[in-house]
């Protein structure tokens, strides 16, 4: 009778909801699950999780295993996956759950039960050559140059003023060279051009500019490991401590979201990090390099080279906020009680001046990043950081708030964070200890975004509030303003945004300034939206006298253009149901540098803009057969719709072509099937996906 929501709420209202398994038949489960999944994040918790569990028990009851792990992985109960991983009845089956575990940064390789081709699924080993494919189909491979980028010759003013601070030029072109060809394995600055072997390219570059001109490297050979290793390693021997550095970074980022045999990474840095002798930068380089190497694995080796040094108050305060923050990524969203003790204790022993250093802020950001998702579990903690005097103990506390909530849309939450927001603290003696105050204002705007960027209305409210804020706010608050809204419109740039952040990028604030060009960027990521290359020209030609601004300028043109075009930074996937815990973390880190460019970005801790390697993805979709190998299928892409609580059989897109994949999918694009001639073992079409041929099909005859 297609009352099947009506149903629903009745069972919810009188609080019975997961009664309804046992009333659905199999041509009802699919609308019905669809209700209950979009339902979820308008509910008041703990009835929100119990949606998401029935639908999961109903999807379990017709054998879609391929639906119940988005839903198992959103409740964050390793059980379930293994549930659902064990009531596969084939390997096909079994290899299309990997593809999701691994493009959500699930790692249990012990699932596999030595199975090397599933575990290969896992480890995500086969996504550079995927990649590539992809590129060569789209006719992508010719490497670009930073010129190809800025299309100097088209902003107006003389082209004369170029040469003032060269170094700092070079730097945006290391950048932007960097992002421009993640993933390709060539370039024209650091592994192209006749013989020259990169050496010339770094040293035009100066002190920590060496640093991220090496570290370039791991950027551009992102996700091939094999390859990528052998261009590196000559870097490692030379006796220039920043470069050895940067060379020490890219094996990080070469592994980042791509898990080897060989467990390389952890090979390569375990030395340098324990190392008593070892400079400082290095260090700092390798314990960066560990956290982004292994992102969200849980694993108890590396925590145990990460977590002495948190607590060692030998060692300068930003080596143990970065060995922090890398604990805080390995353990994501785990609320691994450990970790979290140790970096409470260091934050008590460490002296006040050494926690106002400018890398002090990563230490609260790799507690909250161990609550990440996990909604209330931190009570005890927000107790403890209260003891804390110095401003860092209140930054941490809405940094946790922020990420345990991270996605939910929870709107009590939101009205937390903009009453910090409004909270003038008393100002302490003098000027300084105000200024840290307000740090922790500038996380709490950056909060609302965080919190509400998971469903659509949520989201245009909060758009809708950092008007105001604008407004009203003060200094601090109002830089953090355009980072927010980035942050929930990553890689989507939707018209409104666009205006509003170009209006902001002539504030007279010059932070406020900053914060909006870098947020155009994050807002174009990988779209090469047009209309946002001529607007960052134009800027390039406006501030083509202010360094710092236009450093800035340069980086966003290089996020516009990432991968060519084919990447996406948007840490939703899965048809933006599922949030990556550590695509967001990789947002979080160069954004909440950002805040205070002027002391981190805008100096000499740009290689915090590698991070961002985390959020990286390709958006295509890629069919593979039974075997594992690429396969073409025709599909259509179009706008998705939506087509919750409908009657009969709505239309999921509109305003649709016809492609054979492989495919580029945008923002708010979805895919389906164009013929009958292949079945798709995941509702889902995107990343990869195991298509299985249709035993029904009979080919139409040519007339």
């Amino acid at each position: 009778h297609n009352a099947d929501a009506d149903a629903v709420d009745l069972l919810e209202e009188l609080g019975h909801h997961e009664l309804i398994a046992d009333y659905v038949t199999k041509e009802t489960f699919e609308r019905v699950c669809l209700y209950m999944i979009s339902c979820s994040p308008l509910l008041a918790p703990p009835s929100d999780l119990g949606f998401l569990s029935t639908a999961r028990k109903i999807y379990g009851k017709f054998g879609k295993a391929a639906q119940c792990l988005p839903l198992s992985i959103r409740l964050g109960q390793q059980e379930l996956i293994k549930e659902d991983w064990e009531s596969c009845g084939s390997r096909v089956e079994k290899a299309q759950l990997a593809f999701i575990m691994a493009r959500q940064q699930v790692y249990m390789p012990e699932l596999t039960e030595g199975d090397d081709e599933l575990l290969a699924c896992m480890n995500n080993s086969g996504l550079s050559k995927s990649y590539r494919d992809l590129a060569r189909e789209l006719e992508l491979l010719e490497p670009k140059s930073p010129e190809d980028i800025y299309k100097s010759h088209l902003e107006n003013g003389s082209g004369g003023d170029v040469a003032l601070d060269s170094a700092r030029h070079n730097l945006a072109s290391t950048f932007v060279n960097a992002f421009v060809n993640a993933g390709y394995g060539t370039d024209k600055l650091m592994t192209g051009g006749a013989a020259q072997d990169g050496n010339e390219w770094i040293y035009k570059n100066k002190d920590m500019g060496m640093l991220s001109a090496a570290a370039s490297l791991g950027m551009i050979n992102l996700w091939d490991v094999e390859v990528g290793l052998n261009h590196i390693d000559k870097y490692l021997y030379t006796s220039e401590s920043s470069i050895k550095a940067g060379a020490i970074l890219s094996i990080g980022m070469i592994t980042a979201g791509v898990h080897d045999e060989t467990d390389s990474a952890k090979a390569l840095l375990a030395d340098y990090v324990t190392e008593e002798g070892s400079p400082a930068i290095v260090k700092l380089a390798a314990i960066s390099g560990l956290g982004l190497a292994y992102a969200g694995t849980n694993r108890e080796d590396i925590l145990s080279m990460l977590v002495p040094l948190i607590s060692d108050t030998d060692i300068t305060v930003d080596l143990s906020s970065m060995a922090a923050l890398s604990a805080g990524l390995v353990c994501i969203g785990s609320g691994n009680s450990d970790v979290s003790t140790v970096i409470l204790q260091a934050m008590m022993e460490r002296i006040d001046s050494e926690l106002s250093h400018k890398l002090a802020r990563f230490m609260a950001l790799g507690l909250a990043l161990l609550y990440v998702g996990t909604q209330d579990k931190y009570d005890a903690i927000l107790e403890t950081l209260k003891a804390i005097t110095h401003p860092l103990g209140r930054q941490a506390s809405v940094l946790m708030r922020v990420c345990a909530y991270a996605g939910t849309g929870n709107v009590l939450e939101v009205q937390k964070m903009l009453h910090e927001c409004d909270n003038r603290h008393e100002a302490g003696s003098g000027s300084g200890s105000s200024k840290e105050d307000q740090l922790s204002q500038a996380f709490a705007v950056l909060g609302v975004g965080v919190v509400a960027m998971g469903e659509g209305v949520g989201a245009a409210m909060a758009l809708r509030t950092f008007e105001h804020l604008m407004q009203y706010g003060e200094a601090y608050v109002r830089r953090a303003v355009p980072l927010a809204m980035g942050l929930v419109c990553a890689s989507n740039p939707v018209a409104g945004v666009m205006d509003t952040l170009s209006k902001f990028s002539h504030d007279n604030d010059k932070g406020v300034a900053t914060s909006a060009i870098f947020a155009m960027g994050m807002v174009g990521a990988g779209t090469n939206n047009a209309r946002l290359a001529q607007l960052l020209r134009a800027l390039a030609a406006y501030y083509q006298k202010d360094a710092d601004v236009l450093f800035v300028v340069r980086i966003a043109q290089g996020l516009l253009h990432m991968g060519k075009g084919t990447l996406t930074l948007n840490p939703y996937h899965h048809d933006r149901t599922l949030l990556s815990h550590t695509a967001l973390a990789g947002l979080l880190v160069p954004v909440v540098a950002m805040i205070s460019a002027e002391k981190l970005i805008l100096t000499s801790s740009h290689f915090l803009l590698y991070y961002l390697v985390r959020a990286m993805y390709p958006r295509f979709l890629i069919t593979l057969d039974e075997s594992l190998a690429s396969v073409g299928a025709s599909v259509r892409v179009g706008q998705a719709v939506d087509a919750v609580g409908q009657v009969g059989r709505p239309k999921t897109i509109t305003g649709f072509q016809t492609h054979e994949t492989p495919v580029l999918l945008g923002h708010s694009e979805r895919a389906e099937l164009a013929t009958d001639k292949y079945l798709a073992l995941t509702s889902v079409l995107e990343g990869f996906v195991v298509v299985v041929k249709n035993a029904e099909y009979v080919e139409e005859e040519e007339a």
